[in-house]
């Protein structure tokens, strides 16, 4: 895949902003920039953009910010292996929305609440299990070979953008692959992102 020379710096200085705060117009910049550069032949208007090493997600819609929340991707790095429990990059979409009306700490096993709920732990330890709650947005890869097809299939790997009970470990990377988000913030993301919307899943 060709990268103008432009998006690398871009790329890079949104590595490097690891170490602060981008401002919105920094991400709205280098989202614009790098989805003409490296897909110019898909209109991405809106999407859903996930900064993994700022492990933050962003609302975008048509050149504006419509907001942006804290995550947790996996502990285990960044990779679209299967069984690697790693987070995927590249282009998505969500698939599924699924838990409508689901109770902020029920829990949501194969894409079917269980009718059981979890207390949420605000402090930053582990609970046994890997437990997804309230809202889960299932994620299709678009790039065949690279999160789409074969042993690299996100949807196949079950990836999520999903609420958890370990919502102190949010802002950290402490998932099994999945996207993690506090479980108040990803029933407001539920009912802002609409099935079929774009998710660019980046390692910066």
């Amino acid at each position: 895949m060709w990268i103008s020379k432009k998006i690398l710096s871009l790329f890079l200085f949104l590595s490097f902003c690891s170490f602060y705060e981008p401002t919105e117009n920094d991400v709205l910049f280098f989202v614009e920039e790098y989805c003409k550069d490296v897909y110019p032949h898909r209109s991405i208007n809106q999407l859903l953009f996930v900064a993994i090493k700022q492990q933050k997600i962003y609302l975008i819609r048509h050149g504006h910010m419509v907001t942006s929340y804290p995550i947790s991707t996996s502990k285990y790095g960044v990779g679209n292996l299967i069984h690697s429990k790693k987070t995927p990059t590249g282009l998505h979409i969500i698939e599924h929305k699924i838990g409508k009306g689901v109770p902020s700490q029920g829990i949501i096993k194969g894409g079917v609440y269980t009718g059981e709920q979890i207390d949420l732990e605000h402090y930053p330890v582990t609970k046994k299990g890997d437990f997804v709650t309230s809202r889960l947005l299932w994620l299709k890869g678009l790039e065949l070979g690279k999160n789409l097809g074969g042993n690299v299939d996100s949807y196949e790997r079950r990836i999520y953008i999903h609420g958890t009970p370990e919502e102190g470990l949010i802002g950290k990377p402490s998932s099994h692959g999945c996207i993690r988000m506090t479980n108040h913030q990803v029933i407001e993301l539920f009912n802002l992102a609409e099935k079929g919307l774009n998710v660019l899943i980046l390692d910066v």
